[in-house]
């Protein structure tokens, strides 16, 4: 795997030696034509990256090294080198959503349609997405024990499945667990908050829930500004992951995942969400998109897509067996691989037991 270097102390560091590294998306117009003129460049790619001028990046492919230059006409860097954060998400205009990168995003992103036919904008965006797949992979470098947490996005903050959602994503996290949802309101919200919150006592989660009470979805004014009050009262929240899609870009990121992988390519993000959820996947209540999310994890257990079968656990008794009855379906179309990693209650300390002895079944 070829070095990506990410900073311009990185780039010093080499000592002019670039052969086979990645340079992403760095200034490096404190180099002059000089300096690149006795480097060692052979295939060295510098993406998105500034030099001092035309006759620098010149010098560079002469010797070697191959330019991709930055793309114009974008509201964001389709070759950035990390993963986003809420504060970059909705900089610089907090509280006022409708001015923030996000929504500047997501507005060009309707604006030029969802497949767009101009060529270089369809390319800004899959490189974009690329990116955002290598600092994922980053973040899984750590081999964080990630469990995915699926549920219904227009999910009420006073819906007592919020709570059980909140209550289930904290205790996963104090049992070393790190939580990974769709990062969209709802259930999706209830997941990051329950993570944020696992350093919290019960009082200061009733209390987060009651300030966020006054705005109970996403369709409230004062949704993001109650959200943003909930991490100001209570910072150095805990560690968890967002996968949300410009795709659904009207549903508000919530503020609560540490890290946050945001895509335009709906699809990708979907499969690869269920993908990295290896410790398993907890079902909350939900609707269709719940019940798609379902079968398309059971399908990956069912043929052992990724290699491994994780468990299949449903929050939520009378939900999904009467409701949504997804969990007896479940129960038998389920092949040996997984017929033991089904798992249906309404306790999130039974969830958190069955989830620590059912760990991953790796498939050779």
């Amino acid at each position: 795997m070829r070095e990506e270097l990410t900073a311009v102390s990185q780039v010093r560091e080499r000592g002019g030696k670039l052969s086979g590294a990645v340079v992403l998306s760095v200034d490096l117009r404190e180099f002059g034509t000089d300096d690149w003129a006795g480097w060692e460049l052979a295939g060295a790619h510098f993406l998105g990256c500034l030099f001092d001028c035309s006759d620098s990046e010149a010098v560079v492919r002469k010797r070697g090294g191959v330019v991709f230059p930055r793309i114009g006409g974008v509201p964001y860097n389709p070759y950035r080198s990390r993963l986003y954060t809420a504060e970059e998400l909705y900089a610089p205009a907090y509280p006022d959503p409708s001015r923030s990168t996000d929504r500047v995003i997501y507005d060009d992103f309707v604006a030029k349609g969802r497949n767009p036919k101009n060529m270089v904008e369809a390319l800004a965006r899959r490189i974009h997405d690329h990116a955002i797949d290598n600092a994922l992979a980053e973040f899984l470098e750590a081999e964080p024990k990630l469990v995915g947490m699926m549920g219904g996005g227009s999910a009420r903050r006073t819906d007592p499945w919020y709570r059980k959602v909140v209550e289930t994503a904290r205790l996963l996290t104090q049992a070393g667990y790190c939580v990974v949802s769709g990062g969209g309101p709802g259930m999706m919200e209830a997941a990051n908050l329950g993570a944020w919150l696992a350093r919290r006592s019960e009082a200061a989660v009733a209390t987060a829930l009651e300030i966020l009470s006054a705005a109970p979805d996403a369709h409230a004014s004062a949704y993001l500004e109650t959200a943003f009050s909930v991490r100001d009262r209570y910072p150095d929240g805990c560690e968890s992951l967002a996968v949300p899609t410009w795709f659904y870009g009207h549903e508000p990121t919530n503020v609560f995942a540490t890290h946050i992988a945001k895509y335009f390519a709906n699809s990708i993000r979907e499969e690869g969400l269920l993908e990295i959820a290896h410790h398993g996947v907890v079902f909350s209540p939900g609707s269709a998109g719940t019940r798609q999310e379902v079968f398309q994890d059971a399908t990956q257990n069912h043929y052992a897509t990724f290699g491994v079968v994780s468990p299949m656990v449903f929050l939520g008794r009378q939900h999904f067996t009467e409701q949504s009855p997804v969990y007896p379906l479940m129960q038998h179309v389920a092949n040996e691989r997984y017929r033991d990693m089904l798992y249906l209650s309404d306790e999130p300390a039974e969830i958190v037991a069955f989830l620590r002895a059912h760990p991953p079944v790796w498939v050779r």
